[in-house]
């Protein structure tokens, strides 16, 4: 607006940008008044101005290339007496301005209203009151910007910040609410999957523990049959002509390769049913000692009709400790990674430019490689160096890595900030390890598309590191 010297024009009211307030608002989109004098402008016509506006809560006073503000609370205190009155009320605001002596609070218009009514409140308390100075950024014609200046009342700031924490605070109960029915019916599921694989495992019992006598029975049969061979070299036609339609050599060389394949079968499937109860097993209170080599056995399993494609799994395990910790979860973090890293690994195969470009495909199979170990950081100043051990999980792809907009996108996910708006897969895992266990949680990734540091091999992937703090029992 235009400084003015004399008597000040009537100040106007922006309706910010009538949007819903949210946690992401700005000061922007609140009430800003707008009414600036110069330091000459006499008391008088400011005070005609507070009287003809009773809701303005100052002005913005120019003197120079210097902008503060004068608020009506510091105007009328000073003019309180009746003789002070008398005597300034024909001077210029700069008597005012000088007496006042407060350096206002200036935010920029794109400063989020949670963390301005914060700034607020680390004001003195005389100043709680005080308006705001706003700076505005404005988009001149000729493509050149300049900055003005708008007030904001207190009173409106708090408002609005309450109104925000109200906000938030359903949100955050509405999803904790739909957290809680999620995880309810993830434990009625688990319950029922594990109920049904209680109930595959006993017949399975009953098969795996008779195909031991059925194969004893059977090879002591065939010792019969030898012998009744030896003792009647010559067999009537009638049993020459049932040993042809049998098809004796057959049977014999192929009832115990039949038994072999139906043990096999039945072991695959007791697996498979334990993996699924290791999976959906309800975790109890307090960690329990876990082998973490079979619990990642145990989910690769659960994953093997993913795993036709042609992706090479690659163990390199290492002599692990029972771990106390949480199996159902970590289950479920392990199967969120393998999930993760094999639809990584599935895109690149299904590319056209995968296929086109890698000529030697088949000589470099899509591997996921599993290295499970026992580590130590540097020992502590005070301390058992046993403090310090943990065991590392690493979950590495050759694939082609994850892009660097995804990559900060699951990054940003991890933190408690911005977790709640979208609990993915990653981000739960990250903080059943963190949180949940006391560990550590990496991500590690380069793109095929970015480039490769001076003296650096390039190299594409995606590498998840999980540390878990080992706890060395007396």
């Amino acid at each position: 607006m235009p400084l003015i010297a004399s008597a000040p024009k009537h100040p106007s009211l922006g309706t910010g940008e009538q949007q819903s307030l949210g946690i992401q608002s700005t000061l922007s989109d609140l009430s800003l008044y707008s009414l600036t004098v110069t330091a000459d402008c006499s008391v008088r016509d400011l005070l005609a101005q507070f009287t003809q506006f009773p809701n303005l809560p100052g002005v913005i006073v120019t003197e120079a290339d210097d902008v503060s503000l004068l608020s009506r609370q510091q105007c009328l205190n000073w003019l309180l007496h009746p003789s002070q009155l008398l005597h300034v009320i024909d001077s210029p605001i700069r008597i005012v301005m000088n007496q006042a002596q407060t350096s206002p609070l200036t935010l920029s218009d794109q400063t989020s209203i949670l963390s301005a009514a914060q700034q607020a409140l680390w004001r003195p308390i005389n100043c709680q009151s005080e308006p705001i100075l706003v700076k505005k950024t404005l988009q001149t014609v000729d493509s050149q910007t300049q900055s003005g200046y708008q007030l904001l009342d207190a009173a409106t700031l708090n408002l609005a910040h309450w109104q925000i924490r109200g906000i938030a605070t359903q949100i955050h109960y509405e999803r904790l609410q739909m957290q809680l029915l999620e995880s309810e019916k993830m434990a009625a599921l688990g319950r029922l999957v594990d109920g049904v694989a209680h109930e595959i495992l006993d017949p399975v019992s009953f098969i795996w523990g008779n195909l031991s006598y059925i194969a004893n029975y059977a090879k002591q049969q065939h010792e019969l049959l030898v012998a009744y061979e030896d003792a009647l070299p010559t067999p009537t036609p009638e049993i020459l002509e049932l040993q042809e339609d049998i098809e004796l050599d057959y049977l014999r060389s192929d009832l115990p390769a039949a038994i072999k394949s139906a043990r096999g079968g039945a072991h695959r499937l007791r697996q498979l049913a334990t993996s699924l109860q290791n999976f959906c097993h309800i975790d109890a209170v307090h960690p329990r000692p876990t082998d973490l080599n079979t619990l990642i056995d145990s989910t690769l399993r659960l994953l093997k009709s993913r795993l036709t494609t042609p992706i090479v799994i690659e163990h390199s395990y290492g002599k692990l400790p029972p771990v106390p910790c949480y199996s159902g979860q970590l289950s479920q973090v392990f199967m969120n990674i393998f999930t993760n890293t094999i639809d990584s690994l599935l895109s690149q195969l299904q590319s056209d430019e995968y296929n086109t470009q890698s000529a030697a495909a088949s000589t470099k199979p899509l591997q996921i490689t599993v290295t499970t170990c026992v580590c130590a950081d540097q020992p502590l100043p005070t301390g058992a160096p046993e403090e310090s051990r943990w065991v590392s999980i690493i979950i590495s792809d050759n694939g082609p890595g994850i892009p660097p907009e995804t990559k900060a996108q699951i990054l940003e996910s991890f933190s408690s900030r911005n977790r709640y708006r979208k609990q993915t897969g990653l981000a739960l895992s990250y903080q059943i390890v963190t949180a949940k266990h006391g560990g550590k949680f990496w991500m590690r990734s380069v793109h095929s598309s970015e480039e490769a540091q001076p003296g650096a091999v390039q190299t594409t992937g995606t590498e998840f590191e999980i540390l878990l703090p080992l706890t060395v029992s007396e």
